[in-house]
């Protein structure tokens, strides 16, 4: 999006790129990127051919953030998505398990799949930070410069994936070798608005040499290989999320968990001596340390 202009792909063909503009009917509705809509006019792409948009459809999936925990506001900052990849430095800046944290909630609460994404292997030894998420069974993947991608497009090929992380990571980086002609810092949206991208907004990015099915073949994921370049952050407030909303995000815990007194923030001794899920055993009991980990993120604020 760029000054009150959408870039749409028609069908999920990256070739058949239209520029539309939110009707005026739809007022105020937000459209972000991921969005699936609905779009009359001219559906030509020819330069200066202006389209409408006139639907936006049900979201399956949504990753919000808030500017901190206590701003009211939440933005949507990526619609559709199947997996949230976070992108993470083990050094130089050195990874900070808060972030990933949070990020981890957004995903699991706006029905993502959170992927680990460790750059700069070269500089650090990943097992301990990995170790911090090992009982969440998050899939983790290694994406230093001088290491292969084909891990990684295994896991993203044929999905929409979000990309987040903080400034100096190597985000930009990683998603210039996903798709080249991205050109990340300079480079125009092609057909929208008369500015250059930079990465100050999202972005939408086909995969080279990934098939996109037709949006009417009823494929699950009717966009194909998609990657979403989010701007770098320095926080990540989910203001609008709770314990409870956390809890819900894991069927294996949400079934215990109603078992719990009212008011249980399932946080456990000495906060909720009467939480339900401390009667779990097992492979489950790890998982409730790790979800109660969480839950502590979300209370400390700790981003950066």
């Amino acid at each position: 999006m760029d000054r009150g202009r959408w870039g749409c792909v028609i069908g999920g063909d990256p070739d058949r790129l239209v520029v539309a503009m939110r009707a005026r009917e739809l007022g105020r509705t937000p459209i972000v990127v991921g969005d699936d809509v609905g779009v009359v006019g001219d559906v030509s792409g020819k330069v200066d051919a202006l389209a409408r948009i006139v639907r936006v459809q049900e979201r399956r999936t949504v990753l919000r953030r808030t500017a901190d925990d206590t701003d009211p506001f939440e933005r949507v900052v990526v619609a559709n998505a199947d997996q949230l990849l976070i992108v993470v430095a083990l050094a130089d800046p050195p990874p900070r398990s808060g972030f990933v944290e949070r990020a981890m909630v957004a995903a699991y609460v706006g029905g993502l799949q959170p992927v680990l994404c460790l750059t700069k292997a070269d500089l650090a030894d990943p097992d301990d930070f990995v170790s911090l998420f090992s009982d969440l069974d998050v899939p983790v993947v290694m994406a230093g410069r001088e290491q292969p991608l084909e891990p990684l497009l295994d896991r993203i090929s044929g999905s929409l994936t979000a990309l987040i992380g903080h400034s100096g990571v190597g985000k930009s980086t990683l998603v210039n070798r996903l798709v080249p002609e991205a050109n990340r810092a300079t480079g125009i949206v092609s057909g929208v608005g008369k500015g250059r991208h930079t990465s100050t907004q999202s972005v939408a990015l086909h995969l080279p040499g990934v098939p996109t099915p037709d949006l009417t073949s009823g494929d699950r994921n009717p966009f194909g290989g998609w990657v979403i370049d989010t701007p770098g952050i320095r926080s990540f407030g989910l203001a609008h999320i709770s314990p409870v909303d956390v809890v819900a995000a894991f069927s294996d815990l949400a079934v215990t968990a109603e078992q719990c007194p009212r008011g249980c923030t399932h946080l456990g001794p000495p906060a909720d001596p009467e939480c339900a899920l401390d009667t779990l055993t097992g492979k489950a009991a790890q998982r409730v340390q790790a979800v109660r980990r969480l839950l502590v993120a979300i209370a400390t604020n700790e981003t950066w």
